[in-house]
């Protein structure tokens, strides 16, 4: 793995930070899913400032690829700009905490990104993908009980699936997000291509899920 290039920028000086790279949460089906193979090879730098101030002001950090830890930089985060990739951005440090997708644009504070508050503290680029887009969702845990693949977005789940929950998931191709609600808002939680036995597993409190969004756009 490369390392990682960040830097701090404030008013007055600019320094070079080279952050090891953290590797994606360790699930058993990622260290051989075809996806650690092929898509994270073909990764494409991005770049994404966090600004502490709303509307890109005050001290800002800027980053061109995964960090674990961005409290050390900022104290707070309350705009952000993506230059180029998709990103996913998490309240907490070791990509913990409330989830946000976060495409190419501006946010000028942390309502445009739908923010539970002005805390940013890791983010990992989302790695592009070409091809088609399968996941396969389970009413009980172990992937037990009724089933249903879906290969596009879903913007009310209850319209596609008998039930307002999904206990267990297996993400057979692409990226993908689910909402806590319909029409993709509340909570949001990303799941990369694996097996997820239970709804903890990826990142969720809940089995509760209003709809589901692949990622598409990535540049």
């Amino acid at each position: 793995m490369q390392a990682t290039e960040c830097n701090l920028l404030t008013w007055h000086n600019r320094k070079r930070f080279t952050q090891i790279h953290v590797p994606w949460p360790v699930y058993k089906e990622a260290l051989t899913c075809k996806w650690a193979s092929s898509d994270l090879n073909r990764l494409t730098m991005g770049k994404i400032i966090f600004f502490e101030e709303k509307n890109f002001q005050g001290r800002h950090y800027e980053c061109s690829g995964d960090s674990a830890e961005l409290q050390s930089f900022l104290t707070r985060c309350n705009s952000i700009r993506v230059e180029s990739g998709c990103w996913m951005a998490y309240e907490k440090s070791n990509f913990s905490g409330y989830q946000y997708v976060l495409h190419k644009g501006e946010y000028p504070d942390y309502h445009h990104w739908a923010g539970f508050n002005d805390r940013i503290h890791s983010c990992r680029m989302v790695p592009s993908h070409q091809g088609d887009y399968k996941v396969k969702i389970f009413e009980r845990s172990d992937f037990g009980g009724q089933a249903k693949e879906l290969m596009d977005d879903c913007p009310d789940l209850r319209t596609c699936f008998h039930s307002g929950e999904i206990l267990s998931a297996n993400v057979m191709e692409g990226y993908w997000i689910f909402h806590e609600h319909p029409n993709y808002s509340g909570r949001q939680y990303f799941l990369h291509p694996g097996e997820y036995r239970r709804f903890s597993e990826w990142g969720s409190a809940s089995p509760v899920t209003g709809s589901l969004k692949r990622i598409t756009e990535i540049n």
